[in-house]
């Protein structure tokens, strides 16, 4: 008895990996997410380190367990992968206040985002 195993999510020629708590509003993550997008993972990463915005050191440790994960889970070519997808979504947001005059209070919100890459292997 027992449940059926879910249907497997990637092909046979891609990989993936997620963050999920990254520190930072999805509308920052996406625009350095948006640079690394159908670029090969070596170019990608070469563009990551020379990114001045903070966020790409985070998208720099996703994409790098991405090819982590293709070459040693999927046993793929490192040097012909590129990033088939990019994705960035809302995470979690912490709530805070900030005291203001008069016995009042502000809302802060402090926003939290995930990212998944998916790493592709070219077709010769």
């Amino acid at each position: 008895m027992g449940q059926t195993a879910n249907p497997k999510r990637t092909a046979d020629n891609e990989s993936r990996a997620m963050s999920k708590f990254i520190k930072g509003s999805p509308r920052k993550l996406n625009l350095v997410a948006q640079m690394i997008r159908g670029k090969d993972a070596g170019r990608a990463l070469i563009d990551l380190d020379f990114c001045p915005r903070r966020v790409a050191a985070e998208v720099k440790k996703t994409l790098q367990a991405a090819v982590s994960n293709a070459e040693n889970n999927h046993s793929l070519d490192v040097d012909r992968l590129y990033i088939s997808e990019a994705s960035v979504g809302k995470s979690v947001k912490m709530r805070r206040f900030h005291a203001r005059g008069r016995g009042r209070s502000a809302p802060i919100e402090k926003f939290f985002s995930r990212l998944t890459v998916v790493v592709r292997e070219k077709a010769e």
